[in-house]
């Protein structure tokens, strides 16, 4: 299937109508078919201490790319909404850009359901956080 939504829409959706995205950085690079990825650019203003990223930025970069992977299977819904987000911090993240991938699990009429890992950009390979997430669709004939 086609992605409903591309990477350039996705984008403006967030410095538009998500404009906490726009504030943090976050820019997607990738939207295909329930699937997206994004970057969270580093920034000295979202460390606590001890020197790595805050848990509520990277959860809020999750939820983004969760977002994304939802658009990109129903097109530009405005009202869909996270009704469930879990995150497990797995490792402390390495000062620097954050990456993350989400994709759809199971996407049905009124929910959808997938995944994000985000990873540090210099280590691809060891996730940092993996979060599970939950979209509520709002009924087509009030979209």
């Amino acid at each position: 299937m086609t992605a409903k939504v591309s990477v350039d829409e996705m984008n403006r959706i967030m410095r538009e109508e998500v404009p906490m995205a726009g504030n943090l950085g976050i820019r997607f690079e990738t939207v295909v078919d329930g699937f997206a990825t994004a970057r969270l650019p580093f920034r000295e203003d979202l460390l606590r201490p001890g020197g790595t990223v805050t848990g509520p930025a990277m959860m809020a970069m999750a939820d983004v790319v969760m977002y994304g992977a939802v658009l990109s299977r129903i097109g530009p819904v405005k009202l869909a909404v996270t009704t469930s987000l879990s995150a497990n911090f797995l490792r402390r993240p390495k000062p620097g850009d954050l990456l993350a991938e989400g994709r759809l699990i199971k996407c049905g009429r009124r929910l959808a359901y997938g995944e994000v890992t985000l990873v540090s950009a210099d280590a691809p390979d060891d996730p940092v956080c993996h979060v599970t997430c939950t979209y509520s669709i709002p009924p087509e004939e009030t979209r």
